[in-house]
């Protein structure tokens, strides 16, 4: 479990994170190498009908050598007779050439913002309020519209002030830790654009602990110190829905599979009742993550 004492700072990393990952991939987008038109023009001037090319040799002029497209090794000959030596699993795109099956990944932050959690006033709520989230995926792509993803997903919310008052046993501080491992699906509707739109969302394992500290005087070096004053945790299902943009980068005719991505789900977690061992009510949340997905 982590220290009370550093979670103002994980939150600050966690959403540092996230303004991080989106300003790199944006800059990688806006450097991203382009064929130009005079580049275009050479290749074109070069072209040729004929299946054979010539060299010059300076020592008699006017002579040349003759190859032919059987001398050349078999991937030399495949592109330069039809152009079709792609690899497999790839396909042609109108110039571009996206793979379709492979592995796929995820990495991003970002912010939670919070809804529902049994705000009604008799029952002591809310018990949740904003934080941050960082999340990492692996999984399968099975076609360029589907991929399968195993998530991890780090949430550090506080709790809010009143609550710690009224609660947290004399406490001045207070957090909620949600760690999950989900599998989620993601449906890409537009696969071959450079930029798309997805929908994802599943369920698993969740893993709630809720924390309350005090600062007291002081450490070896004299800063306040946090001491844990009462804490508890559960562990239960949940799930969540969500939409998503991308935007993809690399390659000068876009055949790159990195995509920078931004989303927002709805989270559902079924936690323990107010009143019951552990227990403070559902878990509603609204994570907003932004980062790259390959």
């Amino acid at each position: 479990m982590f220290s009370p004492c550093c979670i103002p700072l994980i939150r600050r990393v966690l959403l540092l994170f996230g303004a991080a990952s989106f300003a790199a991939v944006f800059a990688s987008a806006q450097s991203s190498p382009s064929l130009n038109s005079s580049t275009s023009s050479l290749f074109m001037a070069g072209k040729s009908s004929s299946n054979e090319f010539h060299l010059q040799f300076d020592g008699s002029p006017g002579s040349a050598a003759t190859y032919s497209s059987s001398a050349l090794p078999a991937e030399f000959a495949a592109s330069g007779s039809g152009g079709s030596g792609m690899a497999a699993g790839q396909s042609n795109t109108g110039g571009r050439h996206i793979t379709s099956h492979g592995l796929a990944f995820d990495l991003g932050g970002g912010f939670n913002a919070p809804i529902g959690n049994v705000t009604s006033s008799n029952e002591g709520g809310p018990f949740i309020t904003w934080g941050a989230n960082l999340t990492a995926g692996a999984g399968l792509r099975f076609s360029r519209n589907f991929s399968l993803l195993g998530e991890f997903q780090f949430i550090d919310n506080k709790l809010p002030g009143a609550f710690i008052a009224e609660a947290g046993a004399g406490a001045t501080n207070g957090n909620t830790h949600i760690m999950s491992l989900t599998l989620n699906p993601v449906i890409e509707f537009f696969p071959k654009s450079a930029n798309g739109v997805y929908l994802t969302g599943g369920g698993g394992y969740f893993h709630k602990s809720t924390n309350f500290s005090i600062q007291v005087c002081c450490d070896f070096y004299g800063y306040p110190v946090n001491i844990n004053t009462n804490s508890f945790s559960s562990n239960q299902p949940g799930g969540s829905l969500g939409l998503g943009l991308t935007h993809r980068l690399g390659g000068p005719y876009g055949e790159g599979n990195m995509k920078l991505f931004g989303e927002a789900r709805y989270l559902y977690i079924n936690t323990p009742r107010v009143g019951e061992i552990n227990g403070l009510g559902r878990t509603e949340l609204i994570p907003v993550t932004v980062g790259v997905r390959w």
